[in-house]
């Protein structure tokens, strides 16, 4: 399960990082991460957690836009079995509209090609 550690090191350091390249994000923004829950405030209200599962081999997603997902790692990315959604694109997509920027992790998906 090495790969669900290393996909939530490197998102947290890519969400770390991103109040450095959005203007004015540092005061509604705040990302912590302990080595096994992600989360990540944005604004009043709206906060994400993310953690693993490592006995089901997943990635646990909850959101306060989209609710709670389950993510497998299907070719290369964290998928949701029900619909098929990448987490990566969900989290941006989401973080986009409440940071009003539009912005991609690249770093972790790059982070994601090693293992498929």
């Amino acid at each position: 399960m090495l790969f669900c550690m290393e996909t939530l090191d490197t998102l947290s350091e890519a969400l770390d990082e991103l109040p450095d390249f959005i203007p004015d994000v540092s005061d509604i923004f705040d990302v912590e991460y302990n080595g096994e829950v992600l989360t990540v405030k944005v604004k009043e209200g709206f906060t994400y957690v993310i953690n693993r599962q490592t006995p089901n081999q997943q990635i646990w997603f909850s959101s306060p836009i989209s609710g709670p997902k389950r993510f497998d790692f299907i070719e290369g990315d964290w998928k949701y079995s029900h619909d098929g959604s990448s987490m990566i694109q969900i989290l941006e997509s989401e973080l986009s509209q409440l940071l009003n920027f539009e912005f991609e992790l690249n770093t972790v998906r790059h982070c994601l090609l090693q293992f498929s």
